[in-house]
């Protein structure tokens, strides 16, 4: 009988119990012992050591902000961690493709001109049209937007940004869409069919 294993978990169950009560001294040794699995996670995942890193920060940052919801299961402390770096690992996928669509559309420039080619008139009045209509969305929804939009942030970045339920943020996101598209629409010309 393998002796090794309780006595093993007895010590991480008080370390869980700890952080889980906002034990700083706890919070640094969950960091000491899970670091290298997170962060193990995320250089296989992202390929890339420095970006790794930086997930590796988020997810503790995360789980430390989100101690109170976390509830000892079957994997204990390494299986949610394990999860928070899934989301995260997402979260840096997800910037990256949307960095590399930037990184294509300004190499092209609007309508496939080179970059740093003057855009036409029409170009700017479409720009001064729709940040009149962002000026009229609802406070909460335009800043959900211009998050997602200008700071270039996911979903779930901009809810632990702001502070708003993910849900919440979701439906702010829709509605303003929603009612950008409904207030310029008749604004763009009809497609020739």
């Amino acid at each position: 009988m393998d002796t090794a294993a309780p006595q093993e978990a007895a010590p991480d169950r008080a370390l869980e119990s700890g952080f889980a009560a906002g034990d700083e001294g706890c919070a640094e040794a969950v960091y000491r012992r899970w670091r290298p699995l997170v962060q193990g996670l995320a250089r296989r995942a992202l390929g890339d050591a420095r970006e790794a890193e930086d997930v590796t920060q988020q997810v503790f940052l995360a789980a430390w902000r989100g101690r109170a919801g976390y509830r000892p299961g079957h994997g204990g402390m390494g299986a949610w961690l394990t999860g928070i770096t899934r989301h995260k690992v997402a979260d840096a996928l997800e910037a990256r493709g949307r960095q590399a669509r930037v990184a294509r559309a300004t190499a092209l420039g609007a309508g496939g001109r080179p970059a740093g080619v003057q855009a036409p008139a029409e170009h700017a009045l479409d720009r001064v049209l729709v940040l009149g209509e962002l000026a009229r969305l609802p406070v909460a929804q335009r800043r959900v937007l211009c998050l997602a939009f200008y700071a270039d942030l996911s979903q779930s970045q901009i809810a632990e940004r702001t502070g708003l339920p993910l849900g919440t943020v979701k439906s702010h996101m829709r509605r303003a869409l929603c009612a950008l598209r409904r207030s310029l629409d008749p604004l763009r010309p009809p497609v020739p069919r």
